[in-house]
Protein backbone atom coordinates (compact mmCIF):
# COMPACT_ATOMS: atom_id res chain seq x y z
CA UNK A 1 0.00 0.00 0.00
CA UNK A 2 1.27 3.52 -0.97
CA UNK A 3 -0.05 6.52 0.96
CA UNK A 4 -1.15 8.92 -1.25
CA UNK A 5 -2.03 12.67 -1.45
CA UNK A 6 -4.19 14.74 -3.81
CA UNK A 7 -4.73 18.54 -3.81
CA UNK A 8 -7.55 19.74 -5.67
CA UNK A 9 -11.19 17.78 -4.91
CA UNK A 10 -12.29 18.81 -8.22
CA UNK A 11 -13.12 17.80 -11.77
CA UNK A 12 -10.03 15.83 -11.98
CA UNK A 13 -8.81 15.46 -8.33
CA UNK A 14 -11.42 13.44 -7.36
CA UNK A 15 -11.12 11.03 -9.81
CA UNK A 16 -7.25 10.48 -9.69
CA UNK A 17 -8.00 10.06 -5.85
CA UNK A 18 -10.86 7.13 -6.62
CA UNK A 19 -8.17 5.54 -9.11
CA UNK A 20 -5.70 4.60 -6.04
CA UNK A 21 -8.98 3.87 -3.38
CA UNK A 22 -10.00 1.31 -5.42
CA UNK A 23 -6.78 0.08 -5.79
CA UNK A 24 -6.46 -0.39 -2.22
CA UNK A 25 -4.20 2.36 -1.33
CA UNK A 26 -4.66 4.84 1.75
CA UNK A 27 -5.39 8.41 0.32
CA UNK A 28 -5.58 11.52 1.44
CA UNK A 29 -7.57 14.91 -0.35
CA UNK A 30 -7.25 18.19 0.30
CA UNK A 31 -9.49 21.54 -1.48
CA UNK A 32 -9.21 25.15 -0.72
CA UNK A 33 -13.15 25.07 -1.70
CA UNK A 34 -15.07 23.40 1.64
CA UNK A 35 -17.73 22.15 -0.51
CA UNK A 36 -15.32 20.60 -3.14
CA UNK A 37 -13.81 18.84 -0.16
CA UNK A 38 -17.50 17.55 1.34
CA UNK A 39 -18.59 16.76 -1.92
CA UNK A 40 -15.57 14.86 -2.55
CA UNK A 41 -16.78 10.86 -1.23
CA UNK A 42 -20.24 11.67 -2.59
CA UNK A 43 -18.79 11.96 -6.16
CA UNK A 44 -16.76 9.27 -5.75
CA UNK A 45 -19.08 6.65 -4.79
CA UNK A 46 -21.39 8.31 -7.73
CA UNK A 47 -18.59 7.25 -10.20
CA UNK A 48 -18.17 3.85 -8.48
CA UNK A 49 -22.15 3.41 -9.16
CA UNK A 50 -22.24 4.32 -12.45
CA UNK A 51 -19.26 1.68 -13.08
CA UNK A 52 -21.35 -1.14 -11.71
CA UNK A 53 -18.86 -1.21 -8.57
CA UNK A 54 -19.58 -1.40 -5.17
CA UNK A 55 -19.01 2.50 -3.42
CA UNK A 56 -16.74 1.18 -0.52
CA UNK A 57 -13.59 2.54 -2.24
CA UNK A 58 -15.05 5.94 -1.51
CA UNK A 59 -14.88 4.90 2.01
CA UNK A 60 -10.70 5.03 1.59
CA UNK A 61 -10.31 8.45 0.72
CA UNK A 62 -9.82 10.78 3.51
CA UNK A 63 -11.10 14.10 3.77
CA UNK A 64 -7.99 16.82 4.63
CA UNK A 65 -9.16 20.69 5.43
CA UNK A 66 -5.65 21.33 5.49
CA UNK A 67 -2.95 20.87 2.47
CA UNK A 68 -0.07 20.51 5.24
CA UNK A 69 -2.33 17.63 6.90
CA UNK A 70 -3.16 15.95 3.51
CA UNK A 71 0.66 15.17 2.54
CA UNK A 72 2.52 15.27 5.78
CA UNK A 73 2.81 11.63 5.48
CA UNK A 74 2.60 10.85 1.70
CA UNK A 75 4.81 9.07 -0.42
CA UNK A 76 3.07 10.10 -3.68
CA UNK A 77 1.48 13.74 -4.25
CA UNK A 78 -0.37 14.89 -7.18
CA UNK A 79 -1.51 18.70 -7.20
CA UNK A 80 -4.70 19.04 -9.47
CA UNK A 81 -5.02 22.25 -8.51
CA UNK A 82 -6.76 25.49 -11.28
CA UNK A 83 -4.99 25.31 -13.72
CA UNK A 84 -2.91 28.75 -13.42
CA UNK A 85 0.84 28.96 -12.85
CA UNK A 86 0.92 31.37 -9.65
CA UNK A 87 -1.79 29.07 -8.17
CA UNK A 88 0.23 25.72 -9.01
CA UNK A 89 3.88 27.51 -8.32
CA UNK A 90 2.22 28.35 -4.74
CA UNK A 91 0.70 24.54 -4.17
CA UNK A 92 3.69 23.35 -4.96
CA UNK A 93 6.04 25.69 -2.42
CA UNK A 94 3.60 24.64 0.57
CA UNK A 95 4.07 20.65 -0.84
CA UNK A 96 7.45 20.89 -1.15
CA UNK A 97 7.59 22.68 2.46
CA UNK A 98 5.32 19.49 4.19
CA UNK A 99 5.44 16.49 2.38
CA UNK A 100 8.37 14.06 3.48
CA UNK A 101 11.54 14.71 0.95
CA UNK A 102 11.41 11.38 -0.16
CA UNK A 103 8.14 11.90 -1.95
CA UNK A 104 6.98 12.40 -5.36
CA UNK A 105 4.94 15.23 -6.28
CA UNK A 106 3.42 15.67 -9.39
CA UNK A 107 1.37 18.10 -11.31
CA UNK A 108 -1.51 17.34 -13.46
CA UNK A 109 -1.29 20.46 -15.41
CA UNK A 110 -2.51 19.33 -19.42
CA UNK A 111 -0.49 21.92 -21.18
CA UNK A 112 2.14 23.96 -19.15
CA UNK A 113 5.70 22.72 -19.10
CA UNK A 114 6.81 21.08 -15.78
CA UNK A 115 9.83 23.45 -15.79
CA UNK A 116 7.49 26.47 -15.40
CA UNK A 117 5.00 24.60 -12.57
CA UNK A 118 8.48 24.40 -10.60
CA UNK A 119 10.90 26.97 -11.39
CA UNK A 120 10.43 28.31 -7.52
CA UNK A 121 11.48 24.74 -6.29
CA UNK A 122 14.76 23.51 -4.64
CA UNK A 123 13.92 19.72 -5.13
CA UNK A 124 12.88 19.24 -8.58
CA UNK A 125 14.54 15.71 -8.95
CA UNK A 126 11.90 14.61 -6.90
CA UNK A 127 8.80 16.53 -9.36
CA UNK A 128 7.31 15.55 -12.61
CA UNK A 129 4.31 15.85 -14.47
CA UNK A 130 1.23 13.06 -14.34
CA UNK A 131 -0.84 14.45 -17.25
CA UNK A 132 -4.63 12.97 -16.31
CA UNK A 133 -7.45 12.87 -18.79
CA UNK A 134 -11.11 13.35 -17.94
CA UNK A 135 -12.29 11.35 -16.93
CA UNK A 136 -9.60 10.32 -14.94
CA UNK A 137 -11.02 7.09 -13.54
CA UNK A 138 -11.93 5.60 -16.93
CA UNK A 139 -9.54 7.21 -19.53
CA UNK A 140 -6.48 4.40 -18.97
CA UNK A 141 -4.06 7.20 -20.45
CA UNK A 142 -1.65 8.90 -18.24
CA UNK A 143 1.59 10.84 -19.54
CA UNK A 144 4.50 10.99 -17.19
CA UNK A 145 6.61 14.05 -18.24
CA UNK A 146 10.04 14.30 -17.40
CA UNK A 147 11.28 17.60 -16.54
CA UNK A 148 14.99 18.60 -16.87
CA UNK A 149 15.92 18.40 -13.19
CA UNK A 150 13.76 15.20 -12.85
CA UNK A 151 15.24 12.19 -11.19
CA UNK A 152 14.81 9.15 -14.02
CA UNK A 153 14.34 7.22 -11.36
CA UNK A 154 11.41 8.83 -10.10
CA UNK A 155 9.97 8.70 -13.45
CA UNK A 156 10.31 4.89 -13.28
CA UNK A 157 8.56 4.97 -9.94
CA UNK A 158 5.73 6.41 -11.03
CA UNK A 159 5.36 4.65 -14.17
CA UNK A 160 5.53 1.26 -12.13
CA UNK A 161 2.48 2.76 -9.58
CA UNK A 162 0.45 3.72 -12.46
CA UNK A 163 1.03 0.70 -14.23
CA UNK A 164 0.19 -0.98 -10.71
CA UNK A 165 -3.55 0.69 -10.66
CA UNK A 166 -4.68 -0.08 -14.12
CA UNK A 167 -3.13 2.57 -15.83
CA UNK A 168 -1.50 2.73 -19.11
CA UNK A 169 1.37 5.70 -19.02
CA UNK A 170 3.62 6.73 -21.01
CA UNK A 171 7.03 8.22 -20.61
CA UNK A 172 7.22 11.50 -22.23
CA UNK A 173 11.28 12.15 -22.66
CA UNK A 174 10.75 16.30 -23.25
CA UNK A 175 9.05 18.57 -21.22
CA UNK A 176 7.40 20.69 -24.20
CA UNK A 177 3.77 22.51 -23.64
CA UNK A 178 1.14 20.09 -24.11
CA UNK A 179 3.05 17.25 -23.85
CA UNK A 180 2.06 14.31 -26.40
CA UNK A 181 -1.61 13.96 -26.10
CA UNK A 182 -2.63 18.00 -25.83
CA UNK A 183 -0.31 18.50 -28.89
CA UNK A 184 -1.99 15.83 -31.41
CA UNK A 185 -6.05 17.02 -30.11
CA UNK A 186 -4.94 20.75 -30.31
CA UNK A 187 -3.62 20.49 -33.84
CA UNK A 188 -6.70 18.94 -35.21
CA UNK A 189 -9.19 21.43 -33.26
CA UNK A 190 -7.06 24.53 -35.20
CA UNK A 191 -7.52 22.76 -38.45
CA UNK A 192 -11.49 22.03 -37.38
CA UNK A 193 -11.86 25.21 -36.29
CA UNK A 194 -10.05 27.17 -39.57
CA UNK A 195 -12.27 24.91 -41.59
CA UNK A 196 -15.15 26.99 -40.34
CA UNK A 197 -13.37 30.61 -40.10
CA UNK A 198 -12.71 29.81 -43.90
CA UNK A 199 -16.38 28.88 -44.72
CA UNK A 200 -15.52 25.50 -45.83
CA UNK A 201 -17.86 23.60 -43.54
CA UNK A 202 -20.66 24.67 -40.94
CA UNK A 203 -19.36 22.99 -37.22
CA UNK A 204 -21.94 20.26 -37.20
CA UNK A 205 -20.18 19.24 -40.62
CA UNK A 206 -16.68 18.81 -39.04
CA UNK A 207 -18.01 16.98 -36.04
CA UNK A 208 -19.52 14.18 -38.70
CA UNK A 209 -16.40 13.55 -40.64
CA UNK A 210 -14.95 13.40 -37.49
CA UNK A 211 -17.04 10.91 -35.70
CA UNK A 212 -18.42 8.79 -38.74
CA UNK A 213 -14.57 8.40 -40.64
CA UNK A 214 -11.51 8.33 -39.13
CA UNK A 215 -12.93 9.05 -35.54
CA UNK A 216 -14.36 5.28 -35.87
CA UNK A 217 -10.66 3.30 -36.44
CA UNK A 218 -8.56 5.78 -33.65
CA UNK A 219 -8.64 3.17 -30.82
CA UNK A 220 -7.16 0.68 -32.79
CA UNK A 221 -4.93 2.56 -35.39
CA UNK A 222 -2.93 5.53 -34.48
CA UNK A 223 -1.99 8.21 -37.08
CA UNK A 224 1.97 6.39 -37.11
CA UNK A 225 0.70 3.17 -37.43
CA UNK A 226 -1.91 4.37 -40.42
CA UNK A 227 1.09 5.81 -42.44
CA UNK A 228 3.10 2.43 -42.33
CA UNK A 229 -0.48 1.02 -42.99
CA UNK A 230 -0.94 2.68 -45.76
CA UNK A 231 2.66 3.04 -47.26
CA UNK A 232 5.22 5.51 -46.69
CA UNK A 233 5.58 6.44 -49.79
CA UNK A 234 1.82 7.18 -50.36
CA UNK A 235 1.58 9.30 -46.89
CA UNK A 236 4.79 10.99 -48.16
CA UNK A 237 2.73 11.92 -51.92
CA UNK A 238 -0.45 13.45 -49.72
CA UNK A 239 1.89 15.39 -47.40
CA UNK A 240 3.73 17.24 -50.28
CA UNK A 241 0.46 18.09 -51.71
CA UNK A 242 -1.34 18.93 -48.62
CA UNK A 243 0.31 20.30 -45.53
CA UNK A 244 1.10 23.55 -48.21
CA UNK A 245 -2.43 23.83 -47.45
CA UNK A 246 -3.29 23.14 -43.74
CA UNK A 247 -3.97 26.08 -41.19
CA UNK A 248 -0.70 27.30 -39.41
CA UNK A 249 -2.67 29.62 -37.33
CA UNK A 250 -0.56 30.54 -33.94
CA UNK A 251 -3.77 32.88 -32.71
CA UNK A 252 -7.22 31.43 -31.53
CA UNK A 253 -10.21 31.17 -34.08
CA UNK A 254 -11.69 34.04 -35.14
CA UNK A 255 -15.26 32.28 -35.45
CA UNK A 256 -14.63 30.85 -31.82
CA UNK A 257 -13.69 34.53 -30.29
CA UNK A 258 -16.83 35.92 -31.90
CA UNK A 259 -18.95 33.54 -29.64
CA UNK A 260 -16.96 34.36 -26.75
CA UNK A 261 -17.59 37.93 -27.01
CA UNK A 262 -21.51 37.33 -27.20
CA UNK A 263 -21.31 35.14 -24.49
CA UNK A 264 -22.00 31.72 -26.24
CA UNK A 265 -19.44 29.27 -24.12
CA UNK A 266 -20.64 26.17 -25.21
CA UNK A 267 -22.68 24.17 -23.51
CA UNK A 268 -22.78 25.66 -19.89
CA UNK A 269 -24.78 28.80 -21.81
CA UNK A 270 -27.03 26.63 -24.41
CA UNK A 271 -24.99 28.57 -27.35
CA UNK A 272 -21.32 27.96 -28.23
CA UNK A 273 -19.83 27.09 -31.87
CA UNK A 274 -23.32 24.87 -31.93
CA UNK A 275 -26.55 25.25 -30.20
CA UNK A 276 -27.64 23.07 -27.12
CA UNK A 277 -31.18 23.08 -26.47
CA UNK A 278 -32.25 21.97 -23.08
CA UNK A 279 -31.37 18.63 -22.19
CA UNK A 280 -29.23 17.94 -25.00
CA UNK A 281 -26.04 18.84 -23.31
CA UNK A 282 -27.09 16.68 -20.82
CA UNK A 283 -27.80 13.74 -23.00
CA UNK A 284 -24.24 14.01 -24.55
CA UNK A 285 -22.52 13.69 -21.58
CA UNK A 286 -24.41 10.95 -20.61
CA UNK A 287 -23.73 9.14 -23.59
CA UNK A 288 -20.16 9.82 -23.27
CA UNK A 289 -20.16 8.33 -19.92
CA UNK A 290 -21.56 5.26 -21.28
CA UNK A 291 -19.24 4.65 -23.73
CA UNK A 292 -16.11 5.16 -21.80
CA UNK A 293 -17.64 2.78 -18.93
CA UNK A 294 -18.58 0.07 -21.49
CA UNK A 295 -14.93 0.57 -22.70
CA UNK A 296 -13.36 0.39 -19.43
CA UNK A 297 -15.33 -2.44 -18.55
CA UNK A 298 -14.06 -4.45 -21.54
CA UNK A 299 -10.43 -3.34 -20.71
CA UNK A 300 -10.40 -4.52 -17.95
CA UNK A 301 -12.21 -8.10 -18.90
Amino acid sequence: MVRIAVIGAGLMGHGIAQVFAQAGHDVAIHDQSAQALATAHERVAQNLRVMGLPPDAAGRIRLRDRLEDAVSDAEVVFEAAFEDLAVKRGVFARIEESAPPSALVATNTSVMTIGDVTALSRTRERMLGTHWWNPPHLIPLVEVVQGDRTDPKAVERMLALLREVGKSPVHVRRDVPGFVGNRLQHALWREALALVDEGVCDPETVDQVVKTSFGLRLSMLGPIENADLVGLDLTRAIHAYLLPHLSRAEAPSRTMEGHIEKGELGMKTGQGMREWPPGTADAVRSALAAHLVALEAGRRA
